[in-house]
């Protein structure tokens, strides 16, 4: 898996910062130049298989105030709805409140 960096381009994709990783890939933040938003883009580390389609179709069938949107894929990346927020791992180590009234969970939770 070659190393990505900031500025590089996949497809309309900027890559603006990486977000996080974890044992299965990577989450970046960047910016679509078609639509001038900001999405997030992950990629699994291992080559490209059913398991980023399988998952692809799994996240497009949802449709949850609580589970990010997928707008693209491409062919080792998944292009998903950017969302502000805390880690999933920093959200679960806070008091316990109810979920609805935590701040919002980025694409990190994604690859724990």
């Amino acid at each position: 898996m070659a190393a990505w960096t900031s500025g590089a381009h996949l497809g309309p994709y900027v890559l603006l910062a990486p977000i996080g990783a974890g044992g299965m890939g990577e989450v970046w933040k960047a910016r679509d130049a078609r639509l001038e938003r900001v999405v997030a883009v992950k990629r699994l580390k291992e080559r490209p298989s059913a398991r980023l389609k399988q998952e692809a179709r799994a996240i497009a069938a949802l449709n949850h105030p609580h589970i990010c949107q997928i707008h693209d894929i491409g062919p080792d990346y998944l292009v998903l709805e950017y969302i502000e927020g805390q880690p999933l791992k920093a959200a679960l180590r806070t008091p316990a409140s109810p979920w609805d009234t935590r701040t919002p969970l980025c694409v990190e939770c994604v690859l724990s």
